[in-house]
């Protein structure tokens, strides 16, 4: 299972990693686009990946409170076990995505590997990228106690109030065709943060290509919460 990452205090490592990459003098002497470029593929696979530095500037500003904290105890153990055959489940699924294990908690990078990819300037959900979706919502159907937010991201071509729109657009259509599979609304959040959050090179075509992504996190609801508390004794 090579590709489901595990990451425990990512946050904390999230900011020790750009703390000491902002001190790299090959980052200095970068420009803005640039910094973001070389940070973000350094630590585009962690949980900074999804909510970044920079919560609130776009979407609606509440990504804190859908993240929420770690559950811990035995109920953290058991709804980790859950999010584990879950994440094992995508990989299964979907080779080509990268699916991560962010304390309990699951992200999902599509790009053009994976099959959910956008072409400059785009966001309509294509054919290919339909069909993979729609593996993923198999999942969805067969573990229900989660909650699902999707982000969207671009590369650095145009402006950057246009591809904050652009990111929107990107993260609100996938939203829409997974509630339009049956998936209910209740269970998704969405947001976007535009050019912003790179993970890859915007110099290069194939590093603006994998930019032009939505990233998906799963997390457990009140129902795996309270469930695994009952089932532990906690409650």
């Amino acid at each position: 299972m090579k590709s489901i990452i595990y990451k425990f205090s990512s946050t904390a490592f999230a900011i020790l990693l750009v703390l000491s990459l902002t001190h790299c003098s090959s980052v200095k002497n970068a420009n803005n686009k640039q910094k973001g470029g070389a940070i973000g593929a350094a630590g585009g696979a962690l949980l900074g990946a999804i909510i970044g530095n920079n919560v609130g500037k776009g979407g609606n500003g509440e990504l804190g409170a859908v993240i929420g904290g770690v559950i811990g105890g035995g109920a953290g153990v058991l709804i980790g076990n859950k999010m584990d055959k879950q994440a094992e489940k995508i990989e299964q699924e979907i080779p080509g995505a990268t699916v991560e294990r962010i304390e309990d908690k699951i992200v999902v990078t599509f790009d053009e590997d994976s099959g959910v990819y956008f072409d400059t300037a785009k966001y309509n959900v294509n054919t290919a990228s339909q069909a993979t979706l729609n593996k993923l919502i198999n999942v969805f159907r067969e573990y229900p106690d989660t909650n699902i937010l999707v982000v969207g991201h671009t590369d650095s071509v145009g402006n950057d109030e246009n591809n904050m729109t652009l990111s929107k657009n990107r993260a609100n259509a996938v939203t829409n065709f997974i509630t339009g599979q049956g998936v209910s609304s209740g269970r998704l959040t969405t947001n976007w943060f535009g050019e912003s959050q790179p993970t890859h090179d915007n110099t290069t075509a194939e590093g603006r290509s994998k930019n032009r992504r939505v990233n998906i996190a799963i997390l457990p609801n009140d129902k795996m919460i309270d469930d695994a508390k009952t089932e532990s004794g906690e409650n």
